[in-house]
């Protein structure tokens, strides 16, 4: 028997053309399996219980509506990607990390940096624990916003205590340079697909926004799973356990031949022709997850 599964969105999501294609490909998926699919927006959170499976495709900051989508789903025993827990340890970093490092996941040196530390004194200390330059991460950030490059104590302490504005911790990464950072898809535990993101030329990550509103982004190279590395698999699969069985991009940087996690994200992007160009049963996949 058919499931209903509801597609939440909101306006950020009809505005990506290729996020927007992915979805439709999903729905496409979904009714040749028998299922129906509608789209779901914020007035419509009451009629979540109507459902068999939710889907968010929205921004999932737990201040946002798709957060109080996903406890509705929960509330009424309704099968949601992304859950509610999953959406809270990523959307703060320092739960992240913690969780990565209990579970003994590679990632760069960190460190948490409270309002106390934010002085030329302890920068200092930080830039020579963590070399030059240092990667600072505001704990709730997220699509590369709020994430910069500092060279010297001043810029150090400048970039941080506008970080520590959004919440009491901020991240203090080693820095890594790459020429792309590898996005392995997890889904319940097995990984889903695998891409490459560029680095655009002369700058330093994935995206970038500029303030004067030209967005950055690299290509998107598909990777098939037969040929990818099994360690990239399986440090992306540890990465993913630690934070729950739920869907997850596990974002990794090639150091020699071995990898180390820099983010666990729920929520993860999925265009068309980019994460699935090498991943033709991606549809597919999610959509057994969701009417399991």
């Amino acid at each position: 028997m058919g499931k209903r599964i509801g597609i939440y969105v909101e306006r950020n999501t009809l505005n990506n053309a290729a996020q927007m294609n992915g979805i439709l490909k999903l729905s496409h998926f979904a009714q040749r399996l028998g299922h129906r699919t509608d789209f779901l927006f914020r007035p419509d959170i009451h009629k979540i219980k109507e459902y068999d499976a939710i889907y968010i495709r929205a921004f999932t900051d737990p201040l946002n509506a798709a957060y109080v989508a996903a406890r509705t789903a929960e509330l009424h025993g309704v099968r949601v990607i992304d859950d509610s827990s999953s959406i809270l340890i990523c959307c703060d970093k320092v739960a992240m990390y913690r969780r990565l490092a209990k579970a003994g996941v590679p990632f760069p040196e960190t460190l948490f940096l409270k309002e106390e530390d934010l002085n030329l004194k302890q920068a200092a200390e930080v830039l020579q624990r963590l070399g030059d330059p240092v990667v600072l991460k505001a704990a709730n950030g997220s699509f590369s916003m709020y994430v910069e490059k500092v060279h010297n104590p001043e810029d150090l302490v400048k970039t941080a205590k506008r970080y520590i504005r959004r919440s009491d911790r901020v991240v203090a990464q080693r820095f890594i340079k790459s020429q792309f950072d590898w996005r392995v898809g997890m889904l319940g535990g097995q990984p889903l697909y695998v891409c490459q993101y560029a680095i655009p030329k002369k700058y330093w990550k994935i995206a970038t926004y500029n303030p004067d509103g030209r967005n950055m982004y690299g290509p998107v190279k598909g990777v098939s799973l037969a040929q990818a590395s099994p360690r990239l698999l399986e440090v992306a699969a540890n990465a993913a356990a630690a934070i729950g069985g739920g869907l997850y991009g596990v974002d990794l940087k090639q150091v020699g031949d071995d990898f180390v996690v820099i983010e666990v994200n729920d929520n993860p992007t999925i265009n068309a022709e980019d994460e699935d160009s090498k991943a033709s049963d991606l549809y597919d996949k999610i959509i057994q997850f969701l009417t399991a």
